[in-house]
């Protein structure tokens, strides 16, 4: 991991976890809930893990859909992202956030 990806990935876990969203470490055993923040080559990478129990609710609920509440969380991370200055894209397959490096957002 390079330098500028070390700290992107910091100030994105710092800017999440200071507004109240529980940071979970991507190597973590237990796979709890939360958001993932890994280094990729473009930035860094925001996934959102539901915990078991709410996946487990949204079976049982005809109306509910844990694809709808995965769109919220995104809109939310997206939204505090770009408004401290961060470029955020949604890659096409897998629909986790992408925050781009400034040399890849520009």
């Amino acid at each position: 991991m390079s330098l500028v990806q070390a700290d992107l990935q910091a100030q994105v876990r710092h800017a999440l976890s200071q507004a109240g969203f529980h940071i979970v470490d991507e190597g973590a055993e237990d796979g709890g809930p939360g958001l993932v923040v890994t280094a990729v080559p473009a930035g860094v990478c925001v996934t959102w893990r539901a915990s078991d129990r709410f996946t487990s609710l949204v079976r049982e609920q005809s109306r509910a859909s844990g694809d709808n509440m995965q769109a919220i969380v995104h809109a939310a991370v997206s939204g505090l992202l770009v408004q401290l200055g961060h470029t955020v894209t949604e890659p096409a397959a897998g629909g986790d956030l992408l925050v781009l490096s400034k040399a890849q957002g520009r």
